[in-house]
């Protein structure tokens, strides 16, 4: 059991703690294996660590409480773990939702050993917030397709790797958990759009930041009592979100970045710097950039590398 209580109402509160894993020990040696397990092109797995010592270093620099859960298991369980290819995408693996943390569900097989070794650490550390049964009739949920707006509503992606029935499952907990609304939307299927979080993401307390196709999509909107449709403008205003619509854009560096705190983003050196501060509401923020180009050669950046468990409470 670890000395604090997990604790997050929001996307851009003050950072007080952070779950990451450094990556495994393999190499992807050429573009066929890439592209056979699902990644971009080749990773040299020793550029992949300098990557993430950077990362944890910038975390650390900021006075952030990091835990590496590589660093938690035992000989045996890392003899497995260090070849899990994906094991440093801890975004996906559970979600701490205000006061409680549920688990996530693979959406492929082949990433189902790192959410049982995270998931027995995290139960070892948080008995009574972390709910480990709660993904047992899940058929897939994965995080990265999970935004907490606020501590009024959160916004979940059904497509790729993440099943309405999961989110049936989890939505009483949420209502209970004090959330009032859930917004559901169903993006298409494919490597660009593979989690929320790879479309849109919240770069304020009032402002997202969105690929502008999710404009044309539905969003059905839960509450304990009644389920109805709004288009995404509508819902994200309504819970005091502007939308800055990017029709141009690199989707990993460019919309996969992590809010520190409300003043400060933590992004990628690809990012697109200039146009992120071209809104006037972002515009002077401080833009923190970390090297991570190798890490994303997996098809993912910043946040799904990340799995916050403290902010400072916004409500």
């Amino acid at each position: 059991m670890l000395s604090f209580k997990p604790s997050c109402w929001s996307e851009h509160g003050e950072l007080e703690v952070v779950m990451l894993c450094s990556p495994s020990s393999l190499d992807i040696p050429d573009l066929k294996t890439a592209e056979d397990v699902q990644w971009s092109a080749p990773v040299n797995a020793s550029k992949a660590h300098e990557n993430f010592h950077e990362l944890k270093e910038t975390f650390i620099s900021f006075g952030i409480k990091v835990i590496d859960y590589s660093e938690e298991l035992t000989e045996e369980e890392n003899q497995l773990s260090k070849q899990l290819i994906n094991r440093f995408f801890v975004r996906d693996l559970a979600c701490v939702f205000g006061d409680i943390i549920i688990p996530g569900e693979p959406g492929i097989s082949m990433r189902k050993p790192e959410y049982v070794q995270s998931h027995l650490l995290l139960k070892k550390w948080f008995p009574e917030q972390f709910l480990i049964n709660e993904n047992n009739d899940v058929k897939a949920l994965e995080y990265g397709d999970v935004l907490i707006l606020n501590n009024d509503a959160v916004f979940i992606n059904v497509g790729m790797r993440s099943s309405i029935t999961g989110v049936e499952r989890i939505k009483d907990k949420l209502f209970q958990a004090g959330f009032s609304e859930i917004g559901i939307i169903d993006l298409p299927r494919r490597s660009d759009t593979l989690h929320l979080d790879m479309n849109l993401n919240v770069a304020n307390e009032d402002l997202i930041i969105s690929k502008s196709y999710l404009r044309y999509f539905p969003i059905n909107v839960l509450t304990e009592s009644e389920s109805r449709y709004e288009m995404p403008e509508q819902f994200l205003k309504r819970h005091g979100f502007d939308v800055y619509w990017l029709k141009e854009y690199d989707t990993i560096p460019d919309i996969n970045f992590l809010n520190l705190d409300p003043e400060t983003l933590l992004i990628s050196k690809q990012a697109h710097k200039q146009m992120l501060k071209d809104h006037p509401k972002i515009k002077n923020k401080k833009m923190i950039e970390v090297e991570v180009t190798e890490l994303e050669k997996s098809g993912g950046g910043i946040r799904c590398m990340t799995l916050p468990l403290k902010r400072k409470t916004v409500k």
